[in-house]
């Protein structure tokens, strides 16, 4: 059994935190976070307005979290990452996923006899490290990779792809476009937009700022720059950029690669049910029936290819369409990289109230 620590109980951490409860072999046995009232961390976890009530009863007393007939969770309320005692617990590893950049500087510190890995669920410039499942898990060295990233929500939908295509058809350039979902740092009214991982700081997009439900709002994204650290040369070959939606949850991707060679529709659906069959992880999946954003929450997928949207021009230039719940397949990603970094064999769809037929 793998004993985890979460820091940070926003919405990613909430999700992993129900992710790894599905799992036999892995559990969380610490959390941090800033919130000081552990009532209201329990009923943050109890009650989501998009994946549902927690199957299990939760009490809680002033220092531990109990669940599912004796799970026993120990609370700790830290600003900084590396002032929690996660020795103290027999954490085997630590998810950062509080998304403060000032946390960044402390995790190395981290790894010792107790604490082997430590996966951060975001793509900072300070780690190199990152891991994606679908895309480059067989790079990972577990005797030099410690800390690692798991990258962002949109290099997890786009990158199997992008593999899939370059490696079967090869990819000469090509352009994405992601529809994101609402963040909790954005605003309900227009306002400032003040940053999530850097506190008290503002950002210089302005339209951040502007009310979330109200408008979609266009805005420059890091995928590429993300994907590059998997993808060496990429930046060279695409580019991106972001509307944020007024939806809540699920993110959606237009993307058109210009082919070095020409295909048919035989070739790419060939390549694309081939990888489906053999993954060993629930990556990618193939939907053809007439579904919306709502249709995908609680996926486990990292991206769900729209068959309907499949376009192939002149043999040479391929449009494809994506989607991808944000929080949950981004966290069950995360927790699969955990999996991979700790030695636990894959596991394929767990998550069965929301699997696509």
């Amino acid at each position: 059994m793998i004993r985890v620590g979460i820091n940070g109980m926003g919405r990613i951490g909430r999700a992993i935190f129900r992710i790894i409860d599905l799992f036999e072999d892995i559990e969380v046995v610490a959390i941090n976070d800033v919130n000081p009232e552990i009532a209201n961390l329990v009923y943050l976890i109890k009650y989501d307005s998009f994946y549902g009530r927690f199957k299990y009863n939760i009490k809680h007393d002033d220092k531990f979290i109990y669940f599912n007939g004796g799970n026993k969770i120990k609370v700790f309320n830290e600003k900084k990452i590396g002032d929690v005692d996660w020795t103290s617990v027999r954490c085997d590893a630590v998810i950062e996923a509080s998304g403060v950049q000032s946390n960044l500087m402390q995790l190395n510190t981290l790894i010792n006899e107790v604490v082997k890995k430590v996966v951060v669920t975001y793509s900072p410039d300070e780690i190199s490290d990152v891991i994606l499942i679908g895309a480059n898990e067989n790079q990972y060295n577990p005797e030099q990779q410690h800390v690692i990233s798991s990258s962002i929500c949109d290099v997890v939908a786009f990158a199997p792809v992008y593999k899939l295509i370059n490696d079967n058809f090869g990819v000469k350039s090509g352009f994405l476009k992601t529809l994101h979902p609402w963040l909790s740092y954005q605003n309900l009214l227009d306002g400032p937009s003040y940053s999530w991982n850097n506190p008290g700081k503002l950002y210089h997009h302005y339209v951040l700022g502007r009310a979330s439900t109200a408008s979609i709002i266009p805005k420059p994204t890091t995928a590429i720059t993300a994907a590059n650290k998997i993808f060496p040369g990429i930046l060279e070959k695409m580019r991106c950029y972001s509307f944020r939606i007024p939806t809540p949850v699920v993110g959606a991707a237009d993307i058109t690669f210009q082919l070095s060679s020409k295909i048919r529709i035989n070739d790419l659906m060939g390549a694309i049910n081939n990888f489906i069959q053999m993954q060993r992880w629930p990556i990618l999946h193939l939907n053809s029936e007439p579904l919306v954003s709502v249709d995908f929450i609680g996926t486990d997928y990292s991206a769900v290819i729209d068959n309907r949207w499949i376009e192939i021009i002149n043999g040479d230039l391929l449009n494809l369409t994506l989607w991808y719940d944000n929080e949950w397949g981004y966290s069950r990603r995360v927790v699969d990289v955990l999996r991979h970094a700790m030695n636990l064999e894959p596991k394929k769809i767990i998550n069965e109230e929301f699997t696509l037929s």
